[in-house]
């Protein structure tokens, strides 16, 4: 995202980032006269970007699907927007209404969002909105409606803005101190933080009694398992809100041979790879049976892990993180342990560090 953004060339090549590509989208279809090429490798030629596309072209940007129709790679010729209204899937990944957002401001006459249907992701949309209020951006989000009025800045001037930890890549700490029940710090984490991903703290106080203290004054949090905690029977949850930590969640249980049964994971099967396909492959290899539809996956037996356990990641970061922490109960291989370069390039380098500390 970085170095597309800082460079000007006619052929962007994004990788594997679904991130990018969403948000880089939008981007170029508003800068005024350019036509860009935005392409990324086999797996992202292969994950749908039809609902953002056709919600473009109807604000009037011209788009071409230069091999499959609904997918990149696709030539982005970019105009100035003044149609200020767009109807969008509101069940689709919340990345393609916050690349609308993102772009909404600088738009002659704003933008004006209907969801259509139920939403799904709505913290995600929030945290955007969060953002750009924080930014001076005027919004509102009642009922299905989103607004973004022009921004008109009428001064320049410098915002400092602190970026916050991401919570799901915390989410893979988590799951260490839930099975090794060792004591962990991590740094630049908000107690009122908007981020969906942040419903960890909870989730794994409820059902592994890991605790979250907060501290304030340096913005620090301590994970502490709880001595007396009492493990639950099962555990029933609906992730809409949360998705990208319910791998972390699914290994988490299996470890600790918790019967599980967690929904709301319709976007899973749309990431960097069909993520719950991955996980009921993966899971087996942990001696965990599961079943899973487009929205949901259970736990239906538990075996005794494979032996030599291979995790493949299917090209996908979080799949690498959310079966590392396994190592604590039995020694397990993650092959192309790279693919964390991603979204976390430093995951072993830390991984280390907290396995040796509390060794």
């Amino acid at each position: 995202m970085k170095k597309a953004l800082s460079e000007n060339t006619d052929v962007v090549d994004i990788h594997h980032a679904g991130t990018a590509m969403r948000f880089l989208t939008s981007y170029y279809s508003i800068q005024n006269g350019k036509i860009t090429i935005l392409t990324g490798s086999k797996r992202m030629k292969e994950r749908p970007i039809k609902n953002l596309v056709t919600a473009l072209k109807s604000l009037g940007v011209e788009i071409e699907y230069m091999e499959n129709e609904g997918f990149p790679p696709l030539k982005i010729k970019g105009r100035k927007i003044t149609q200020p209204k767009v109807d969008v899937p509101a069940n689709i990944s919340s990345q393609f209404i916050t690349s609308l957002l993102l772009i909404a401001g600088k738009l002659e006459n704003g933008l004006e969002i209907n969801l259509v249907g139920e939403v799904t992701s709505r913290s995600y949309i929030e945290m955007t909105l969060n953002i750009l209020t924080r930014f001076g951006i005027k919004n509102s989000f009642i009922g299905n409606t989103i607004k973004v009025e022009p921004f008109i800045n009428h001064q320049s001037s410098i915002i400092n803005y602190e970026v916050e930890s991401d919570w799901s890549s915390v989410s893979y700490f988590y799951s260490f101190a839930a099975l090794g029940r060792k004591t962990i710090h991590l740094k630049s984490f908000y107690k009122e933080s908007t981020q969906g991903d942040s419903a960890i703290a909870k989730i794994y106080e409820k059902f592994f009694g890991i605790k979250t203290i907060f501290s304030d004054a340096d913005h620090t949090i301590t994970l502490k398992p709880d001595s007396g905690f009492i493990l639950p029977e099962k555990i029933v949850l609906d992730m809409n809100n949360c998705p990208d930590i319910a791998q972390t969640l699914c290994v988490t249980a299996a470890a600790l041979k918790i019967p599980f049964e967690i929904s709301g994971l319709g976007t899973l099967r749309v990431k960097e790879t069909d993520r719950l396909l991955a996980l009921h492959n993966e899971l087996k290899k942990l001696g965990t049976e599961t079943e899973f539809t487009d929205l949901s996956i259970k736990s239906i037996s538990f075996n005794e892990p494979e032996d030599n356990i291979s995790i493949k990641t299917y090209q996908d970061h979080r799949m690498a993180m959310a079966f590392a922490p396994f190592c604590l109960i039995e020694e397990l291989e993650i092959e192309d342990e790279d693919v964390v370069e991603k979204s976390y390039p430093k995951f072993w380098e830390d991984l280390q560090i907290i396995l040796t500390e509390n060794s």
